[in-house]
């Protein structure tokens, strides 16, 4: 069986319930704390592609970071995009779920079930 990864922050509700979903059906994900071991531009673009999105769809535009970069500017291209999401971790869309060359997002958490 394929080695699932969760892209994790405990203090998030989401991450918990998603996390919570996929110990509940006996599976040991491999658990990256990504706002402590922060992520490599070559990580985030393996990511966007195994979630078949844009940089742009993995922020999380509510952030304050999101704002204070101005990064709703349709200017920005992918590669800036995934250069400030290392340095502002806290704009990564959360959970991700990656099981092999798939991955999901957790929102709503039982998106997982359609990886798992």
């Amino acid at each position: 069986m394929t080695e699932l990864t969760i892209y994790h922050n405990p203090r998030c509700s989401k991450c918990r319930q998603t996390l919570e979903l996929i110990t509940s059906k006996n599976l040991n994900p491999k658990i990256i704390l990504y706002l402590e071991e922060k992520l490599s531009k070559q990580e985030l673009k393996d990511l966007v592609l195994k979630l078949d999105i844009s940089p742009r769809d993995l922020l999380r535009k509510g952030e304050s970071d999101y704002k204070e970069n101005n990064l709703s500017n349709p200017d920005l291209g992918d590669e800036e995009l995934i250069n400030l999401m290392t340095r502002f971790p806290k704009l990564i869309e959360r959970p991700i779920v990656v099981k092999g060359d798939q991955a999901i997002i957790g929102r709503p958490p039982k998106n997982v079930l359609k990886l798992i």
